[in-house]
């Protein structure tokens, strides 16, 4: 007995000390040997400290800066970014800091960048997804090798330029409930004050919907609103500190999370099963998404529940819905606001965009072919999306050791490319990269900086976003029409405080004063 007793106290005090190591071995020395390794290769940065690394120095300067509103300036950087601006500046273009024991990597050479987004390096993948980003959206956006490639080669069809030709109605009806619906606010030669942030985050989700479902809009309006409120929150839980399991624990918001995932996903699943059947029946036709997609895949004959059929499967499809919406409906809202803000604040550039789009469409609603004659209008959407970028960094992450320009770096290092801190690089984009001057792109995007990879709202390479154009239509669209009908200045109540959900949002909204005309 007293062997078996001393046995057991062996066994369990091995097993703590074994559980002890691997704790002091994750906690500290492997941190801290990275740390090393990086730092002999002449790569500066910050001190990894205990468990937490650089994260409340992150948060702490994130709550302080946010706290106020910025001047009227186009020079945000030290206002969205302060910690990420704070350590570029003091340890150089590729420096390291810590997001609680992860090494990530801030990347500014535009060498590095080029050959990271064109995926030269191999084994540079996307991040591993948090568990509960998962809830928002997986498909193409977090796929790796022969099943990224599948389904870049089955989407991109949908995208194609004939294709986005056919949805120009469901783009300029959405276009045209927006207008009407801010006329009857304005009375003729009058003016009225709002936050256009919620219409025209109202408009691109009306975009979405019709342009995906087509005829079944409102039904998909209805799966979007159940998106949103998902999307609130998973972002709750994204920004508190993630403990493995937790999900799982059934407390009333994760069980909300639970149950608007399997309330989304069936929608979704009855929709898309509907369309077959109606499709195969000769009763509806394929030009939305949902059609094009199901059209490239295959789907009309086969299981959807296959998972060796050529094409995607029902769940699959499903995916790349949730994704086409928080991509598309995100970007394109944040897009819109900020070229309004822009444009108020700068009238002469709205006048000139204004002069152009009567010239070129009169009071009609605008048609495809008018929009390549827009020049100015891209020119500023352009130079919009270079100083408030949706999207403010591309993620990348190293699944292995790997070799990236003359550096050596091991797996599980995050990488972070930051488009924001390019965007307003006085050395790329000159001595006037904070300032609004959309001329810059007159020449087109590749002479429009000192470095023609210096310009990826859309990312870059093989991975670039297969809706760009259509994102490019619809904010041009959606500008004409509204610079058709409105002129516009900021409101006094506006306060400039753009700050990241993911997307650059306002975070006090964008108050505007409409002058109808």
């Amino acid at each position: 007995m007293e062997n078996v007793m001393l046995i057991t106290v062996i066994v369990s005090s091995l097993l703590l000390v074994w559980c002890a190591a691997k704790v002091f071995h994750s906690l500290w020395w492997k941190p801290k040997s990275v740390e090393k390794h990086l730092k002999q290769q002449g790569i500066k940065g910050t001190p990894y400290k205990f468990l937490h690394g650089d994260l409340k120095e992150y948060s702490n300067m994130f709550i302080e800066t946010w706290s106020k509103p910025l001047n009227l300036t186009h020079c945000i950087v030290p206002y969205v970014i302060p910690f990420f601006n704070k350590i570029v500046q003091t340890h150089g273009k590729i420096t390291f800091f810590w997001l609680g024991t992860t090494p990530t990597l801030i990347i500014k050479d535009l060498e590095l960048v080029k050959d990271i987004l064109s995926e030269k390096f191999g084994k540079v993948q996307k991040p591993p997804e948090n568990p509960h980003i998962k809830l928002l959206t997986m498909g193409l956006s977090t796929m790796e090798g022969e099943k990224w490639f599948k389904h870049r080669k089955i989407v991109t069809p949908s995208f194609h330029i004939e294709k986005l030709k056919g949805m120009m109605p469901a783009f300029s009806t959405s276009c045209s409930k927006l207008i009407e619906k801010w006329k009857k606010m304005v009375s003729p030669q009058g003016s009225h004050e709002l936050d256009v942030w919620p219409d025209i985050q109202t408009f691109s989700s009306d975009v979405i919907s019709r342009t995906a479902f087509g005829s079944n809009y409102e039904e998909g309006k209805r799966i979007f609103e159940l998106q949103k409120e998902q999307a609130v929150l998973v972002l709750e839980a994204f920004k508190s500190v993630y403990i493995p399991g937790f999900r799982f624990i059934p407390t009333k918001k994760n069980r909300r999370r639970t149950n608007l995932d399997k309330e989304i996903k069936a929608k979704l699943r009855s929709l898309i099963e509907r369309k077959v059947q109606a499709i195969r029946n000769g009763d509806t036709d394929d030009d939305d998404l949902i059609g094009m997609l199901l059209q490239s895949s295959n789907q009309y004959s086969i299981e959807a529940t296959d998972p060796k059929v050529n094409g995607m499967t029902i769940d699959e499809v499903i995916e790349e819905c949730k994704l086409f919406y928080f991509a598309g409906q995100e970007t394109s809202s944040t897009w819109l606001t900020w070229t309004m803000v822009v444009l108020a604040m700068h009238p002469s550039w709205q006048e000139k965009a204004r002069e152009e789009v009567l010239r070129v469409c009169g009071k009609d609603t605008p048609k495809f072919e008018n929009l390549n004659h827009l020049k100015i209008v891209t020119m500023i959407l352009h130079e919009v999306l270079r100083l408030y970028p949706s999207v403010i960094h591309q993620f990348r992450y190293t699944s292995t050791k790997i070799k990236i320009g003359e550096f050596s770096l091991p797996a599980g290092v995050h990488l972070i490319l930051p488009t924001l801190l390019i965007n307003h690089d006085h050395e790329v984009w000159g001595d006037d990269a904070d300032e609004f001057r959309p001329e810059r792109f007159s020449e087109g995007i590749a002479k429009a900086s000192k470095d023609h990879v210096a310009y990826f709202p859309f990312g870059w390479g093989p991975r670039i976003c297969v809706g760009q154009n259509f994102a490019m239509i619809e904010a041009k669209m959606a500008l004409a029409m509204i610079l058709q009908h409105f002129a516009f200045q900021l409101s006094p109540s506006y306060a400039h405080a753009p700050y990241t959900v993911i997307t650059l949002q306002p975070q006090h909204g964008a108050q505007i004063i409409l002058h109808r005309l």
